[in-house]
């Protein structure tokens, strides 16, 4: 089975824009460096009556929405070792410090995932 890192982030909807340009150069350099599957999924029915729903979950505050992201790997330790190349990479430097991003890096919520089902 499988590997998968998640995340959830809450993101001021003005922001989407520059958030997708992140995001997919982002995903390019994951993809480069061995992933199998880059998503970056934005809120859209998010009002749910059923469980948690996602805005409360991420404490969005007005004006915000939810990102739902996930990076698909053959292991942990393939993982690993696409996460360790794209940490080395340059481009992911240049795409800025915690500050200039477009979310609030400490309001991320992130882990790593053994595949339990896949159909």
């Amino acid at each position: 089975m499988g590997y998968v890192d998640g995340y959830i982030l809450p993101i001021p909807k003005k922001n989407l824009k520059a958030y997708r340009r992140l995001a997919q150069q982002a995903g390019k350099i994951w993809r480069e460096h061995g992933a199998l599957d880059y998503k970056e999924c934005a809120g859209d029915d998010l009002k749910t009556k059923m469980g948690v729903p996602f805005p409360k979950s991420a404490k969005t505050k007005a004006g915000e929405t939810v990102i739902f992201a996930y990076i698909v790997f053959k292991s942990r330790a393939h993982r690993d070792r696409v996460n360790a190349k794209v940490m080395k990479d340059p481009r992911l430097a240049n795409m800025g410090d915690e500050k200039s991003m477009p979310f609030d890096c400490k309001r991320m919520v992130y882990g790593g995932f053994k595949v339990l089902v896949e159909v």
